[in-house]
């Protein structure tokens, strides 16, 4: 049973990172690439939070875009669309233009042992862990994010 749901969700973390499956986000703007050569970017949004693995299985997506529309994807749940709140966006934007993103790279994140969760974050043309050191003012609001905004929404993303 165990190899089975090990197996599951590295199925499932590939396909997130990978990109696959419903590429659709706000306002026709497109998602942050999360593989290539990092490209400088004129905007910091879109940002591209994902969060896979570890004990519960998790599989999550939120992309949010320049306008503050974030598209929330959980695992055996619909998609749905919220409005982040204002101070949320803010610190999201400030946060992402603190991280130089030409030097973060676009290493996919790979499980590093069995119940890993991954927290990976793309912006810009770059893609890294949460962890990585070189993203580190993106690590409280991604964490507001995850927790305050997107349980189901939660009360800092309003349904739109």
């Amino acid at each position: 049973m165990k190899n089975i749901r090990y197996a599951a969700v590295a199925a499932a973390v590939g396909l997130v990172l990978t990109g696959c499956g419903d590429e659709s986000n706000s306002g026709g703007t497109p998602s942050a690439p999360i593989s290539g050569t990092p490209t400088p970017s004129a905007a910091p949004l879109p940002l591209t939070v994902t969060r896979t693995g570890g004990f519960a299985g998790f599989n999550d997506r939120v992309v949010v875009g320049q306008d503050g529309i974030a598209n929330v994807s959980k695992l055996g749940k619909d998609p749905v669309k919220c409005k982040l709140d204002a101070g949320l966006l803010t610190s999201l934007t400030d946060a992402v233009k603190q991280v130089d993103w030409s030097e973060v790279g676009s290493v996919k994140p790979t499980i590093r042992y069995p119940d890993d969760m991954i927290i990976a974050v793309a912006a810009g043309g770059g893609l890294a862990r949460l962890e990585d050191p070189k993203v580190k003012p993106l690590v409280a609001p991604v964490n507001q994010l995850l927790t305050e905004a997107t349980v189901p929404p939660g009360k800092l993303c309003k349904p739109v």
